[in-house]
């Protein structure tokens, strides 16, 4: 049972079909880990909002079990899984997967005995996982920014001085993060000229961004925030180049730990 009481998100879907089924992330694709609590607690609390279909697999069966994210607790890294009518976990290790907008989500759990809320047998709280593997859909794939590095972004718009952290970057573009008080005059079609990239390991790059969206969240634990999504403008091919290297040097990285 849950320490605290979870908030329950409505479930705005009925419930997933067989044709809802996700397959697993296959071995060979070049998938890349979250690890922060922060952002796993993001992705699943988004999944719990949207009702999206969750996929879980048991070692060596193809058979899949499908349910939904009821709820995410507020507090704790605790959430709870609700299994179709009838559906049961096989103990042991399972695997779930699921679509977060354009990316494919999959962790793994392991319990020796899946204990479901009392009266409710397709009520299964759980822990949130250490890991999470994410495959990006996207033309140009993005890459997070490693966890405990600094990587800001900094320009002047209006004669007003803006710092902001890059949530995550990709040879088309960056993603940056900020309180919602701190992102007035930063709209969708802005431009912002001369802005510094400091991406670690002695790397500063200044370029040229187009806000292309910018999206509210609740961050499970630095509470509301904005993720502006920009796109590079006139980017030369050096600049270009830099990036590229960067992105491979973190992947590989990832990859090996």
């Amino acid at each position: 049972m849950l320490l605290n009481a979870p908030i329950a998100v409505p479930i705005r879907k009925g419930p997933p079909r067989l044709q809802d089924a996700i397959d697993p992330i296959p071995a060979t694709a070049q998938s890349h880990p979250m690890t922060s609590e922060d952002d796993i607690g993001d992705a699943l609390t988004l999944l719990a909002a949207s009702g999206d279909p969750i996929s879980m697999y048991a070692p060596g069966s193809r058979q899949v079990i499908l349910g939904r994210i009821l709820s995410v607790d507020p507090e704790l890294p605790h959430f709870v899984m609700q299994l179709n009518d009838g559906a049961i976990l096989p103990p042991g290790k399972v695997t779930f997967v699921a679509w977060l907008r354009t990316a494919k989500l999959q962790f793994t759990l392991t319990d020796k005995a899946w204990r479901s809320e009392q009266g409710q047998p397709q009520l299964i709280p759980m822990i949130f996982p250490e890991t999470c593997d994410v495959l990006n859909r996207r033309s140009s794939e993005r890459q997070e920014t490693p966890l405990g590095a600094h990587f800001m972004a900094t320009f002047v718009m209006n004669g007003n001085p803006y710092e902001l952290p890059l949530y995550d970057f990709s040879v088309g573009g960056v993603g940056l993060r900020c309180a919602k008080n701190d992102a007035k005059g930063l709209i969708k079609g802005r431009k912002l000229v001369d802005v510094r990239l400091d991406l670690g390991a002695d790397t500063v790059i200044i370029c040229e961004l187009e806000i292309r969206l910018t999206r509210a969240y609740r961050s499970f634990l630095l509470g509301e925030q904005l993720h502006i999504g920009c796109k590079f403008l006139n980017l030369q091919p050096e600049m270009e180049s830099k990036i590229t290297g960067l992105l491979d040097t973190m992947y590989n990285g990832q990859r090996r730990r």
